[in-house]
């Protein structure tokens, strides 16, 4: 069984000289440095191509870091596998099975909605989702606010977020922003968030960073 993060303090995470290459031997990250506080709400910017997406497949655990590199909550997230740590990127919203004639109601089941009531419950308003949909006859943004809900009815600690609020129109996106920022100041849990809309952010990160390519 994969370990969990400690359940008792909010995780914090730290990149120690991360470098990466890919397998066609071009570079994906040089030199990375960061210390990320627990609580913390983290805005991730930059241009396409600039290591984004890369950098949270490591801290997801999805791609192996080199040894001592990455912390995530003390511990190793690609060795140790860890519980706890939700990435939400472009993969998972691409599952074939939300375009399919399937209701809303029993896609939320499926992932712990009858277990995780309130939450689901809360993420259903937050999101406006009516649970009488079928997906497939909904719109884009329709589809991205109930694949949202999905991924995060069950409560993490670590939340990696890569460019999935493109499709939220902006009352959904302010309503969902609000929410996260709640989750950071009633639980113990931390947020990275990659995107290139920045309106209306002003308030929300605990902090920014840019990155260039790489």
């Amino acid at each position: 069984m994969a370990p969990f993060i400690d359940q008792t303090k909010a995780p914090s995470i730290s990149i120690t000289d991360l470098s990466y290459t890919f397998q066609d031997r071009t570079t994906g990250l040089h030199n990375i440095h960061l210390s990320l506080p627990p609580r913390s709400r983290t805005l991730l910017i930059g241009a396409n191509g600039a290591g984004k997406t890369t950098l949270l497949r490591l801290l997801s655990g999805k791609r192996l870091a080199p040894s001592n590199t990455i912390s995530v909550g003390g511990l190793d997230p690609f060795k140790d596998g860890l519980e706890g740590v939700t990435y939400l990127g472009l993969e998972w919203v691409l599952n074939p099975i939300v375009r399919t004639d399937i209701g809303v109601r029993e896609l939320l089941k499926s992932v712990g909605g009858d277990f995780y009531v309130e939450r689901k419950e809360e993420l259903v308003q937050v999101l406006d989702i009516d649970l009488d949909w079928r997906m497939h006859a909904v719109s884009d943004g329709e589809r991205r606010r109930v694949q949202l809900a999905m991924g995060l009815i069950r409560p993490w600690r670590i939340l990696l977020l890569d460019e999935i609020t493109v499709d939220l129109d902006l009352l959904s996106r302010s309503n969902f922003l609000a929410f996260l920022k709640k989750e950071t100041e009633t639980r113990e849990c931390t947020i990275v968030y990659a995107t290139h809309i920045l309106d209306n952010l002003a308030d929300w990160p605990s902090h920014l960073v840019h990155m260039g390519l790489g």
